[in-house]
């Protein structure tokens, strides 16, 4: 099994830039990513737009070609449809657990590297709420993936639903794609604005001001948008027909065919976790997020973590998380003395501050209510198992410890998302039910395979007695 001097799992801006960095400094990179091509979710389809008007996507979108052109010619290896599903200290560095392949024709193979960083990035935080699941419901996120990689926008009455700056910025790119969207119902609680304004003066000096104010008033201008919603369901029955909502005390139903909703992100933590990083409460993002140094460095020797999978701070601030995290562990291999790390270093600390002058303001306005983080009755919390709220409610108020021990008597969190889409929910519902704080309760104890893997992909890895080793020290 070749040892490579650095493996990079994810292609987001965070991964291509940690890959560039990396070999400006002549070390080997290769770069794993479950997607066909690079850019991550934020730049996802970048080198194929499907549309005709790169307009409707926004210059921030296309802000990232560079990065993307960058990264292509920086000489490190780029390896698509590989999902990392065990990464395992040993003497010689981080042996990594990679299927590789389209569907169909993958195997696992190991790879052993002398460092890692994690560029892994965010996903959609759960929004649990009555008729979730249902056809025709889908997360901001996963619609803009349509729009980015097939031009696929909605058909018919359209609904966008929740909080966030994804959501007004879906909305914008509808409009711009000649989509007409029938509402928007804005789950921001009353008041948060005038919380938030203390944080105003960084805010308005940040990248993102100008840009988001522009981009509300074009959504208001063309949508109806009604504000403070407290409640949300969505009815059907092999479909969704009609979401239903309260606003000022009174209950309202608007039909539909679609409805797109999303209340933020949080940071993909499954795989940091289950390689040995130690995980914090972030109580401002109401998530669990890896703790990291001022490199991105981690509790486990020889693995960093970059980018929004470190918490969440959006693309412009991944860029420069994951060349400081190139030049630790260019550092950390030999390659340059800590003098020269720091002074390089100087400029991209420079350029995160910048990024996240202001985030605090949009953690304050945008941190979702308690009412859409805590379920209850027969909505499903774990979607794979399909375990509902009560049950969790139930098991919280007979004493279950925490997520491990609910896993243990339901199953929440060991379907094939692994706790991505029930693992905040069942930690807030316990917290409420037991008057104890999020990190108090804690998280799920991720193992390995974090992703699905197929006894047919292990089986047609490599045999060698390095392989065999690495995969018996799982």
């Amino acid at each position: 099994m070749s040892i490579i001097d650095v493996a990079i799992v994810g292609a987001g801006p965070a991964g291509m830039a940690a890959a560039t960095r990396c070999r400006e400094f002549g070390l080997d990179a290769t770069v794993y990513d479950e997607q066909s091509g690079t850019g991550g979710q934020i730049y996802r389809g970048i080198t194929r737009s499907p549309l005709l008007r790169p307009e409707v996507l926004g210059a921030d979108y296309w802000h990232g070609a560079p990065l993307v052109r960058a990264f292509e010619t920086s000489g490190a290896v780029h390896v698509p449809d590989a999902t990392v599903w065990s990464a395992v200290a040993n003497d010689d560095g981080i042996a990594l657990g990679i299927a590789v392949g389209t569907p169909g024709q993958r195997l696992s193979r190991m790879v052993q590297a002398r460092a890692v960083i994690l560029a892994t990035g965010a996903l959609e935080r759960p929004f649990p709420i009555s008729g979730w699941t249902l056809p025709g419901v889908m997360g901001a996120g996963g619609a803009q993936i349509l729009l980015k990689t097939a031009g696929v926008v909605p058909q018919g009455r359209t609904v966008l639903a929740g909080s966030g700056p994804l959501l007004w910025l879906l909305a914008w790119q509808y409009l711009r794609a000649g989509v007409a969207i029938d509402a928007m119902l804005d789950t921001t609680p009353r008041g948060r604005l005038s919380k938030a304004l203390r944080h105003a003066p960084d805010f308005a000096r940040s990248p993102y001001c100008a840009k988001g104010r522009e981009l509300v008033r074009t959504v208001r201008r063309d949508v109806k948008v009604i504000e403070y919603v407290t409640a949300l369901a969505i009815e059907g029955d092999l479909a969704a027909r009609a979401i239903c909502y309260t606003a000022d005390g009174r209950e309202h139903t608007i039909p539909v065919d679609q409805v797109m909703l999303h209340q933020g992100v949080v940071p993909d933590v499954n795989l940091a976790q289950a390689a040995g990083c130690t995980l914090a409460w972030h109580p401002q993002q109401a998530c669990f997020a890896p703790v990291v140094d001022a490199w991105g460095g981690t509790a486990a020797a020889g693995l960093y973590v970059a980018g929004d999978g470190a918490g969440i701070a959006g693309a412009l601030a991944a860029v420069p998380r994951g060349r400081l995290a190139a030049l630790a562990v260019a550092n950390a291999l030999g390659r340059i003395n800590h003098v020269t790390r720091d002074s390089i270093a100087q400029r991209d600390r420079d350029d995160l501050a910048v990024a996240m002058r202001g985030r605090a303001f949009l953690d304050v306005l945008y941190r979702p209510a308690d009412a859409f983080l805590l379920p209850t009755g027969s909505t499903l919390v774990c979607r794979c198992e399909e375990v509902d709220a009560q049950t969790v409610i139930d098991l919280a108020r007979q004493g279950c410890a925490g997520p491990n021990q609910m896993k243990a008597y339901v199953r929440c969190g060991m379907g094939p998302c692994q706790g991505r889409f029930c693992g905040l929910t069942v930690n807030a519902l316990i917290a409420r039910e037991q008057q104890r704080e999020p990190a108090d309760v804690g998280y799920y104890r991720l193992r390995f395979p974090v992703k699905p893997v197929t006894l047919e992909e292990m089986a047609a890895g490599p045999t060698t007695p390095e392989a065999v080793d690495a995969v018996v020290r799982l």
